[in-house]
C-alpha cells in the first residue's frame, strides 16, 4: 500500500469522498430506488461509526467493505446509466485505496458480469475489472476466472472500441495474473515447504503443489492453449467464443514476458512442452504442406491455405519459444528451427517468406542465442547442425532472390513500406552517375535489380510484417523488402557473433596477463570449452556468410551496403585468424581481394580501372591489413598479393625506403584524393607491422618473400617492368622494425640476396637498394644495447654486403660499393670487429667487373687510407694491406693501380708513424692467438712466421709492392717498384735484424728472379698503341722493352738497398752468400739482350762497388760518394742515357781520371772496418766483370743473319769505365793473366759496331776527329794500367809490352777495321739512318790516339828490360808499316801523316837504344823492318786522290823529304853500327828516289809540280852526299853509292836518247806524256848532279863518274830539236851547270883511282 493513499490526509479525503458518494447515491435513488436509498444513508451512518471507532479506519474499512460496498452495488443493479457510472466509480476508488475484501471482490465481479451480460457501461466494468486486478491480489480462483472471462467476452462484442479495450484488458489482466505469481515466488524465495495433499479433481492433477497466484497462471494458461486449439477451457467458464490469433497473441506475451515461470516451474514446462510445441506444430502444417503456384487439381486433397495472421503469430511465438526456452525444448525447437528455414524456400508465399526471415532477423541479432544453438545442436553427436542450417538458410535465401525474382510477383513500382520511412537515398558519385542525381540503392546481379531499404536500426530486428496484426489478408510485400532484412540478418549475425566472441577472447586475454602477473613461473592454461565453441561457431556459419556476402558484395551498388558487407567480411576474417582457423580466415580475405580487382581484371592485366566498388574493397584490405596483421598469418600472401595488383594498376614506383610514389599522372579530382588516400593507408600498413608480434612478423616477411619469387619468376626472360612491390616493402618492414631486426634479419636479407643475383636489372636494382638501406639503417639505428657491444648484431648486419660481393652484376656490386662509402661515411669510427668484413667487401674486386666499380670500390679504400687506420684494429691493417695491393693489380683502370700504390706508401708511412702503438697491439694478440694454438695443440700459423708480428705486417706490405712490381703493365710496376725500395730505404730500420734475412731473400731476390724471368721471356711483338690514342715511345713499344725498364729499376733499386744498408746486411752472415746472388743477377742484367737493362746493371754494379762506408739514413747517397771522392760518373743517375737520349759529354774521361788519378778511395771511419775491403767480395766482382766483358763483346760465330744483339757504345762504356775503380782494389794480385783477360775484353769491345739509327748520337761527324766514350775509356784503363805499373814493383813492368802490344792492335784499327765475328758492316759514311744496319765506327780518331799513347808510353819506357826483350820497338815499327804503305789509301790522310810523324819521334828514342844495344841481337830483327817500313812509304803503291791541291801535294812531298832527312842525320851517320844489309837497302833507296818516282795521273799543267821533284833532289843529294862523302866509314859504303851513282848516269844517258830517236820518228806528232814526264825528270837529276859535283870536294869524286858525266854532254845537245817546251826549259837548266867545268881542273893530275 503506497504512502499516497495510506496518509491521514488520503483517509481523510476518502471518508469524505465515499461519504460524498453515498449521499450522491442517496439522492439519485430517492424517487426510484428507495432501497438503494437506505442501503446508501445507512453507509453513511457506518462509515462514520468505522471513523469513530478505529485508530486503522483502512484496515476496519476493508473488514467491513462486504457492507461498505453494497450500497453500490445496489446502485449498479438498478441499471440507470447514471447511477451505474456513479456506482462503479466509487467502487474503483474503493479498490484504489485498497479496502475490498475477497468477499466483496467477489460481490462486485458478479454484479459487473450482470452489468455485462446486459451490455451496460461496458468501457467501465472494463476499466473496473482492470483497477480490481491490478490494486490488489485478494481476486483469485473461480472469482478470477469469471472476470478474465468477463473481459472476453467484451472483446467479442459488436462494439469497435469496447473489442479494443477488452483486448487490451484481457493483455493486461493476464500479464496481472502473471506477475503476481512472480511476485509471489519472490515472496516464498527460499523458503522450503511441504506440498499440500493432492485434490482430487483430475483436471487439475497437477496444480496441487501450486501457491494460489501460480495455480491462477496456470489454469489461465492452460485454458489459453484450449482455446487456441479450439477445445473447451478448464477454468475460464463461460467463455462464448475465441479467436486464435487473439489466443496465440496472448500466448506469445506470456512466454516472451514470464519465461523464468515456465523455467523455474516444472508444471509450467511441462505445459510448454505437452500442450504449447504440438498445438505450434499442428498449426504450422498448412504452411508446411503449401507450395505456391501448384494446382489443386494435381492433389489429391485440397490443401489449406496458409493463413497470415495465424502464420505470422505462430513464427511470433516460435520466436519467443526459441529465443528462451531452446534449453528446455531441444528437440522441439530444432523442429521450429527447421520449419522457419524452410518457410524462406522459394515456392513458399512471398509473405511467408518475408515474415520467416523476419523471425531469422530476430534470432541473428541474439549472439548469445545463437552460441547456445551451436553448443546445444552443431556440437551433440547425431544433432542436426542448426545453427549451420540457419546461417545456410539465410545464403541460400538471399541467392534464391537473385534467381527467381519474387517468385513471379515482380514489382515494377516500389512500394514504401508501412510503419517505415522510405528508403534512404545514396549519392551516387560512387557508382558513375554525375553527383546531381541520386540514386537507389539497391543490389544488382545478372540484371535483377533489388532495391535495398532500412528495415531496421543496426542490431535490432524491428519487423515490419511480424508487426502486422491487424492485418487479415497477407499484405503485398514491397521489391527488396525480403532482401533487405536478409542482408541486414547477415550482418547482425556477423556483428553479433565476431563481438561477442572478441570480447570473450579480450577478457580471457587479460585474466591471462592478470595470472602471468601473479605466477611468472607458471603457464596459463585457458578454459578450452569456451574456444571449442567459439570454433565451432565460425565453422558452422562462414561457408554461408561466406557465400552470401560475396554474391551481396558482387551485386551491390551503394557504397553504404558495400562498406558493410566488407565490414563484415572484414571482421570474420580477422576472427578467424584469432582463433586459428585457417581456411575461413584465408576464404574472406580473399573474397575481399578478389572484390578489390577490377572484373576480369587476369585477363586484361594492366589495362584496368579500379572502379568506386574495388577501391572500397581495396580500402578495407588496407585496413584489413593495417588493424588485423597479426592475425592474418600465410594469407598475408593473398593480401599482398592483391596490394601488388593495386600497386601495378595505380602505376606506383617504390621511393626512398620502399615508399610507393606515382608513376604516372593522375587524373581528375576525385581520382586524385582517392588515388593518395590509398597510398598512404599501403604506407601505413607496413608501418604497423611494428605493432605485430615476432610470429606475425616472420608471417608478413614469408609472404613479402613468396610474393617477391612469384615477381623474380615473371621478370625472368622478359624486359618489361617487374614489380617491386614486394621489394619495396621488404624494405619498409624491416625499416620499421629495426629495434628487433636480428629477429628477421635472416629470411629478410637472404631473399634480397636472391633478387640481387636476378636477370633483370630493375628488379635487381631494388634489391639492391632495399638490401643496402636496410644495411645503412641497421648500422644506423640506436639499438640497445649498442653495436659497439653487441658484435654479433654488428656482423650480423654487415654479412649480407659481404654476400653481395658473390653476385656477378656490376650494377649490384656498384650498388654494394656506395653503401659501403656511405656506411664507412657515417659508422666508419664505429665499426671495429665489422672491419675484415667491410675491408673484404672492398677488396672484392675482379677484372671482369669493369672500371666505374672498381672506381667506386676504391674511393671507399682511399676513404679508409685517409681517414680509418687509426680507429681499426691493428689486425686487420694486413687485410687493408692486401685490398690495396688488390687494387694494383686489378688491370681495369691504370690510374687506380697507380694510385693503390700510393695509398700502399701512405700506409707504409702511417705503421712507420703509429709504430710503437701497433706493435704493442698486434704482440698482445699473437699472445692470445699463441695460446689459444696451444691449448688446441695446433702451431700459430701466419705468413712469415718466427718474424714478429710488426715486422710481419711491412713483410706482407713488402710482398704485396713485389707482387705489383711484376705486373703485366709497365707504369705500375715502375711505380711500385720505386714505391717499394723508398720504403724499404725509409722505414727499413724499423725492422729487426734477422727480419733483414727475410728482405733480402724473400722479397728482395725473389723479386729479382721473377723480374728477370719475366723479361727474358716478354713478348718482342711490337705494341701499336698504349690503349685509347696514347702513342707509345719506340724505346717502350714491345713488352720487353717495357720489361727492361722494370728490371733496371728494381736491379737499381736492390744495389741501392745493399749499399745504404751494407752495415746492417753484413753483420747477417750470408751476405757474401747474397752479395753473389746480387752479382749474379747484375751479371744476368748486363748480359741481357737489351741496351737499357745491360747498362743499367753496369750502373748497379758501380753503385754497389763504389760505396765504401755504410751511409746512414739521413745522407743523401750521392753527397756522401762526393765527400769519399768517388768520381761522379760512378754516381750518374740512372736515367743519365740510355737509347734515343744523346749522350751528355761533359769532360773527358781522362780528365776525370786524372781527377780520380788512382788514389786510393778515403778511407773508412775509424772503428768501421771498410765494408768492401774484403778481397773475396772484390775478386768476386772482379770475375763478374770479367764473365760480364767477355760474354758481351764476344763477336758472333754464327751467319749474320742470326745476329739478334749487338751490346751498346754506352754499355760498352760503362763496363770499360768501372774497371779502374775495380782495379784500384785487386792490383795488388792482379796478374798477367788477369791482364790478358783485360786485353781481350777491350779489344772486342772496341770492335763491336754501332747501329746505324744510334750512331748520329755516339759518333762525332766523320770529319772531326774525336773519341768516343767507349775509346775514351778504353785508353783510360790501360792508361790507369801503365800508370799502376810504373809506380809499381819491378815485377809489374813486365806488364808493360802486354800494354803496347793492346796498343798496337788498336793502332792497327787505323787501315784495317777490326771485325766482328763475320758481320758486314758499312762505312759510316755510306750507311742509311733508317735502316737497320751496323756501321763501323770511324776508327781513325782511337787508333791515331792510341798511337799517340804508344809514342808517348815508349818515350817513357824505351829503356826497359821488358820493352827491350819483347821487340817492342820492331812492333812499333811493324804496326806502323801498314799505314805508311798505304798511304793515301789510309781510310783518314791524317793516319799516314801520324804514323810518318810517330815513326819518325820512335825512331828518334829508339835508334840509340838500338844501337846502344846492337851487340845483344835484340834489335837485329827490327832493321830489315825499318828498311820495308821506310821503303813502303817513300815509295807507296797507292796515287794521290785526284783532288789533292797543289799545295797538299807540296806538303806531302815535304813530309817524305823529311823522312829522307832523318836518313841521314840518324841512320847514315852511325853507318859502322848497323847491319851493312840495311845501309845498302837504304842506299838503293836513295838511289830509286833520286830517279824518278812520279804519279802517273798528273796534268799536264801539274806536271812539274807533280815530279816530287823536292824529293828526288833530296834522295839524290843524300846519296850523293853519302857517295862523295869523305866520312866513308868502309870501303864497301863508298863502293855503293858510287855503284848507285853509275847506275843512274848509264840510265840518264838511256832515256836521253830514246827520247831523241822517238821523236825524230814521230814527226809532228807529240810523244806520249809520261815519256816527256821522264826525260824532264832526267834532265832536272843532272841539273842536281852538277850542283852536287859543284859542291864536292874534287878528291871525293870518282874518275868514272866524271867521264860518264862528260858523256853526257853531247847527248844533251842532241835534245835541243825537241819541240816540247817544257824539255827546253828542263835542258837549258841541264846545260847551265856545265860551264863550271868548261875550264881546265886546277889539279893536272888525273887520277881516277883515288
Amino acid at each position: 500500500m503506497s504512502m499516497s493513499t495510506s496518509s491521514p490526509e488520503a483517509v481523510k479525503k476518502l471518508l469524505e469522498n465515499m461519504q460524498t458518494d453515498l449521499r450522491s447515491l442517496s439522492m439519485e435513488c430517492k424517487k426510484k430506488f428507495p432501497p438503494v436509498k437506505e442501503a446508501a444513508e445507512s453507509g453513511i451512518v457506518k462509515i462514520k461509526t468505522i471513523a469513530a471507532r478505529n485508530t486503522d479506519i483502512l484496515a476496519a474499512l476493508k473488514e467491513n467493505s462486504s457492507e461498505v460496498v453494497q450500497p453500490f452495488l445496489m446502485g449498479c443493479g438498478t441499471k440507470e446509466p447514471k447511477i451505474t457510472q456513479l456506482c462503479l466509480a466509487a467502487i474503483q476508488r474503493l479498490m484504489s485505496h485498497e479496502v475490498v475484501s475477497e468477499a466483496a471482490a467477489g460481490n462486485i465481479i458478479n454484479m459487473l458480469w450482470q452489468l455485462m451480460e446486459n451490455g451496460l457501461e461496458e468501457l467501465k466494468l472494463l476499466q473496473t475489472v482492470l483497477v480490481l486486478l491490478t490494486t490488489n491480489t485478494v481476486v483469485h480462483d473461480e472469482v478470477l476466472s469469471k472476470a478474465i472471462v468477463l473481459c472476453f467476452r467484451l472483446h467479442f462484442t459488436k462494439d469497435n472500441i469496447t473489442n479494443n479495450t477488452a483486448a487490451a484488458t484481457v493483455r493486461q489482466v493476464v500479464t496481472v495474473v502473471f506477475e503476481r505469481m512472480v511476485a509471489e515466488d519472490e515472496r516464498f524465495k527460499g523458503i522450503v515447504e511441504q506440498p499440500p495433499p493432492v485434490q482430487g479433481n483430475t483436471n487439475r492433477r497437477s496444480v496441487s503443489t501450486l501457491r494460489p497466484s501460480a495455480k491462477d497462471a496456470y489454469m489461465l494458461f492452460q485454458d489459453l492453449c484450449q482455446l487456441v486449439n479450439a477445445d473447451a477451457p478448464y477454468w475460464l467458464v463461460g467463455m462464448t467464443e475465441m479467436t486464435r490469433t487473439f489466443g496465440l497473441e496472448l500466448l506469445e506475451s506470456v512466454l516472451n514476458d514470464f519465461p523464468g515461470v515456465f523455467l523455474q516451474h516444472q508444471e509450467f514446462s511441462f505445459l510448454l512442452k505437452e500442450r504449447v510445441c504440438p498445438l505450434v506444430i499442428k498449426l504450422f502444417s498448412p504452411n508446411i504442406k503449401f507450395r505456391q503456384g501448384s494446382s489443386s487439381a494435381a492433389s489429391p486433397a485440397p490443401v489449406e491455405k496458409p493463413y497470415f495472421p495465424i502464420c505470422m503469430r505462430l513464427l511470433r511465438v516460435v520466436s519467443v519459444l526459441i529465443k528462451h526456452f531452446y534449453s528446455l525444448l531441444v528437440t522441439e525447437c530444432e523442429i521450429f528451427l527447421s520449419l522457419l528455414v524452410k518457410f524462406l524456400d522459394g515456392e513458399k508465399p512471398q509473405w511467408l517468406r518475408a515474415v520467416a526471415v523476419e523471425s531469422v532477423h530476430r534470432l541473428c541479432v541474439q549472439p548469445h542465442l545463437l552460441r547456445s544453438f551451436c553448443q546445444s545442436y552443431d556440437m551433440k553427436q547425431h544433432s542436426t547442425k542448426v545453427f549451420r542450417d540457419i546461417v545456410n538458410a539465410l545464403g541460400s535465401f538471399i541467392q534464391s532472390l537473385f534467381i527467381v525474382p519474387n517468385a513471379g510477383n515482380i514489382y515494377c513500382t516500389y512500394t514504401p513500406l508501412p510503419h517505415s520511412s522510405p528508403a534512404f537515398v545514396v549519392g551516387g558519385s560512387g557508382s558513375g552517375v554525375s553527383g546531381t542525381l541520386t540514386t537507389q540503392a539497391a543490389f544488382e546481379y545478372r540484371g535483377t535489380w533489388i532495391p535495398l531499404m532500412t528495415v531496421s536500426v543496426q542490431g535490432s530486428a524491428k519487423a515490419t510484417y511480424l508487426e502486422m496484426l491487424d492485418k487479415v489478408e497477407p499484405p503485398s510485400i514491397p521489391e527488396g523488402y525480403a532482401m533487405s532484412v536478409a542482408f541486414s540478418a547477415l550482418l547482425d549475425l556477423v556483428r553479433g557473433i565476431t563481438t561477442m566472441i572478441e570480447r570473450e577472447l579480450a577478457a580471457e586475454e587479460e585474466a591471462a596477463a592478470e595470472f602471468r602477473e601473479a605466477h611468472p613461473d607458471q603457464e596459463w592454461k585457458p578454459q578450452p570449452g569456451a574456444h571449442l565453441v567459439w570454433e565451432e561457431m565460425v565453422n558452422a556459419c562462414w561457408c554461408g556468410l561466406l557465400a552470401a556476402l560475396s554474391l551481396l558484395l558482387d551485386a551491390s551498388t551503394d557504397e553504404t551496403a558495400t562498406e558493410n558487407i566488407l565490414k563484415a567480411e572484414l571482421t570474420m576474417a580477422s576472427l578467424c585468424g584469432r582463433l586459428g582457423l585457417v581456411t575461413p580466415r584465408d576464404a574472406f580475405i580473399t573474397a575481399i581481394c578478389k572484390a578489390s580487382l577490377p572484373p576480369h581484371y587476369a585477363l586484361t592485366v594492366l589495362s584496368s580501372n579500379l572502379t568506386a566498388k574495388n577501391i572500397q574493397c581495396m580500402r578495407t584490405l588496407l585496413n584489413l591489413a593495417h588493424c588485423h596483421g597479426a592475425v592474418l598469418g600465410t594469407s598475408w600472401q593473398l593480401v599482398l598479393a592483391t596490394l601488388q595488383h593495386l600497386v601495378w594498376i595505380l602505376g606506383l614506383k617504390p621511393g626512398v625506403g620502399g615508399a610507393l610514389k606515382p608513376g604516372r599522372a593522375v587524373e581528375g579530382p576525385s581520382t586524385v584524393s582517392v588515388f593518395y588516400n590509398l597510398c598512404i593507408e599501403l604506407v601505413f600498413i607496413f608501418l604497423s607491422s611494428r605493432y605485430l608480434d615476432d610470429v606475425s612478423l616472420h608471417h608478413l616477411i614469408n609472404a613479402l618473400c613468396s610474393l617477391s619469387l612469384e615477381a623474380m619468376e615473371m621478370a625472368y626472360g622478359n624486359n618489361k617492368e617487374p614489380s617491386l612491390f614486394a621489394v619495396a616493402k621488404l624494405l619498409e618492414t624491416g625499416l620499421v622494425n629495426m629495434d628487433r631486426i636480428e629477429i628477421l634479419w635472416r629470411p629478410l636479407t637472404g631473399h634480397l640476396l636472391e633478387v640481387c643475383q636476378h636477370p633483370n636489372s630493375r628488379m635487381r636494382e631494388w634489391g639492391a637498394e632495399a638490401l643496402t638501406a636496410l644495411i645503412k639503417a641497421g648500422l644506423a639505428y640506436k639499438h640497445d644495447p649498442p653495436l659497439a657491444q653487441n658484435q654479433r648484431l654488428q656482423l650480423l648486419l654487415l654479412n649480407p654486403l659481404k654476400e653481395l660481393s658473390n653476385v656477378l652484376h656490376a650494377d649490384i656490386r656498384q650498388k654494394q660499393l656506395e653503401c659501403v662509402l656511405q656506411i664507412l661515411q657515417s659508422q666508419g669510427d664505429s665499426l671495429g670487429p665489422g672491419w675484415p668484413l667491410v675491408l673484404g667487401v672492398i677488396g672484392a674486386i675482379r677484372n671482369d667487373q669493369g672500371e666505374s666499380l672498381i672506381r667506386t670500390a676504391f674511393q671507399c679504400l682511399q676513404l679508409v687510407v685517409t681517414d680509418f687506420l687509426p680507429t681499426m684494429p691493428c689486425t686487420c691493417l694486413q687485410i687493408v694491406v692486401d685490398v690495396a695491393g688488390s687494387f694494383g693489380l686489378q688491370n681495369q683502370e691504370l690510374n687506380i693501380s697507380l694510385t693503390s700504390i700510393g695509398l700502399l706508401w701512405n700506409i707504409s708511412d702511417y705503421f712507420f708513424q703509429r709504430g710503437e702503438a701497433i706493435t704493442q697491439e698486434l704482440e698482445r694478440e699473437e699472445e692470445a692467438l699463441q695460446k689459444q694454438a696451444q691449448e688446441k695443440g695446433e702451431t700459430l700459423n701466419r705468413p712469415f712466421h718466427p718474424a714478429p708480428p710488426f715486422d710481419c705486417l711491412w713483410l706482407c706490405l713488402y710482398a704485396k709492392l713485389g707482387e705489383l712490381c711484376v705486373d703485366p703493365r709497365p707504369a705500375v710496376r715502375k711505380s711500385a717498384g720505386q714505391t717499394l725500395f723508398s720504403t724499404i730505404a725509409a722505414h727499413g730500420t724499423l725492422l729487426q735484424q734477422p727480419t733483414w734475412h727475410i728482405v733480402v731473400w724473400k722479397v728482395l731476390f725473389q723479386l729479382l728472379d721473377c723480374v728477370r724471368t719475366s723479361s727474358t721471356t716478354a713478348d718482342k711483338e711490337k705494341i701499336e698503341s698504349g690503349g685509347g690514342n696514347i702513342l707509345i715511345h719506340h724505346s717502350r713499344d714491345t713488352a720487353e722493352k717495357q720489361w727492361a725498364e722494370t728490371w733496371v729499376l728494381t736491379l737499381a733499386g736492390v744495389a741501392r738497398i745493399f749499399n745504404t744498408r751494407r752495415y746492417l746486411l753484413q753483420q747477417l752472415g750470408d751476405f757474401f752468400e747474397a752479395w753473389e746472388v746480387l752479382l749474379n743477377h747484375i751479371q744476368s742484367a748486363a748480359l741481357s739482350k737489351n741496351n737499357e737493362v745491360s747498362l743499367a746493371a753496369l750502373k748497379s754494379f758501380q753503385e754497389i762497388l763504389q760505396i765504401v762506408t755504410p751511409v746512414k739514413d739521413s745522407d743523401k747517397a750521392g753527397d756522401a760518394l762526393a765527400a769519399m771522392g768517388v768520381p761522379p760518373v760512378l754516381i750518374d743517375p740512372l736515367s743519365a742515357s740510355g737509347p734515343g737520349r744523346p749522350l751528355v759529354r761533359s769532360d773527358s774521361l781522362l780528365e776525370r781520371l786524372t781527377r780520380y788519378n788512382g788514389a786510393e778511395l778515403q778511407a773508412p771511419p775509424p772503428g768501421e772496418e771498410s765494408a768492401l775491403e774484403d778481397s773475396a767480395l772484390w775478386w768476386s766482382a772482379w770475375n763478374t766483370w770479367y764473365r760480364m766483358g767477355t760474354d758481351s763483346t764476344r763477336p758472333p760465330t754464327g751467319p749474320t743473319e742470326k745476329l739478334s744483339f749487338i751490346p751498346s757504345q754506352p754499355f760498352l762504356t760503362a763496363l770499360i769505365q768501372i774497371f779502374p775503380a775495380l782495379y784500384q782494389h785487386i792490383k795488388a794480385n792482379f796478374s798477367m793473366e788477369d791482364l790478358k783477360k783485360l786485353g781481350v775484353i777491350l779489344h772486342g769491345a772496341v770492335s763491336v759496331p754501332i747501329s746505324s739509327d744510334a750512331s748520329p748520337f755516339i759518333l762525332p761527324s766523320y770529319t772531326e776527329a774525336v773519341l768516343t766514350n767507349l775509346q775514351e775509356a778504353v785508353l783510360t784503363a790501360l792508361d790507369v794500367l801503365q800508370k799502376a805499373i810504373c809506380v809499381g814493383t819491378e815485377n809489374l813492368q813486365v806488364m808493360y809490352p802486354a800494354i803496347f802490344e793492346q796498343l798496337l792492335l788498336f793502332v792497327e784499327f787505323s787501315c784495317k777495321p777490326p771485325q766482328y765475328g763475320r758481320m758486314e758492316t758499312k762505312h759510316v759514311a755510306n750507311a742509311k739512318y733508317n735502316q737497320a744496319e751496323w756501321v763501323a765506327l770511324n776508327y781513325v780518331p782511337f787508333a791515331e790516339r792510341s798511337l799517340e799513347v804508344v809514342v808517348d808510353l815508349y818515350h817513357k819506357t824505351a829503356c826497359h828490360k821488358a820493352v827491350i826483350n819483347e821487340k817492342v820497338l820492331q812492333n812499333i815499327i811493324k804496326t806502323l808499316r801498314m799505314p805508311l804503305s798505304l798511304k793515301y789509301a789510309c781510310p783518314s790522310e791524317s793516319t799516314w801523316k801520324l804514323a810518318v810523324s810517330s815513326l819518325l819521334k820512335v825512331l828518334s828514342i829508339g835508334l840509340p837504344v838500338a844501337r846502344q844495344h846492337a851487340s845483344s841481337g835484340k834489335f837485329d830483327t827490327m832493321w830489315p823492318e825499318l828498311a820495308n817500313a821506310f821503303e813502303d812509304f817513300l815509295f807507296t803503291k797507292s796515287t794521290p786522290p785526284d783532288n789533292l791541291s797543289i799545295q797538299e801535294f807540296q806538303k806531302n812531298e815535304a813530309i817524305d823529304v823529311e823522312v829522307v832527312q832523318l836518313i841521314s842525320t840518324e841512320i847514315l851517320p852511325f853507318a859502322n853500327f848497323i847491319p851493312k844489309d840495311f845501309v845498302g837497302q837504304i842506299m838503293a833507296m836513295l838511289n830509286k828516289g833520286s830517279i824518278h818516282s812520279q804519279s802517273p795521273s798528273f796534268t799536264e799543267a801539274e806536271i812539274d809540280v807533280r815530279m816530287r821533284e823536292e824529293f828526288s833532289k833530296v834522295c839524290f843529294e843524300t846519296l850523293l852526299q853519302f857517295s862523295f862523302s869523305n866520312k866513308v866509314s868502309t870501303p864497301q859504303e863508298g863502293y855503293i853509292s858510287r855503284m848507285a851513282l853509275s847506275v843512274l848516269l848509264k840510265r840518264s844517258q838511256d832515256v836521253l836518247r830514246r827520247y831523241v830517236e822517238d821523236e825524230r820518228l814521230s814527226g809532228r806528232c807529240p810523244l806520249p806524256r809520261q815519256q816527256v814526264t821522264e826525260i824532264i825528270f832526267v834532265l832536272k837529276a843532272i841539273s842536281t848532279l852538277m850542283d852536287s859535283l859543284k859542291k864536292t870536294q874534287p878528291e871525293n869524286v870518282d874518275g868514272n863518274t866524271w867521264a860518264q858525266v862528260i858523256a853526257l854532254y853531247p847527248t844533251l845537245v842532241e835534245c835541243i830539236t825537241c819541240s816540247s817546251s817544257e824539255v827546253s826549259s828542263a835542258l837549258k837548266e841541264a846545260l847551265g851547270p856545265f860551264k863550271d867545268f868548261m875550264q881546265p881542273p886546277v889539279s893536272k893530275v888525273q887520277n881516277g883511282e883515288s
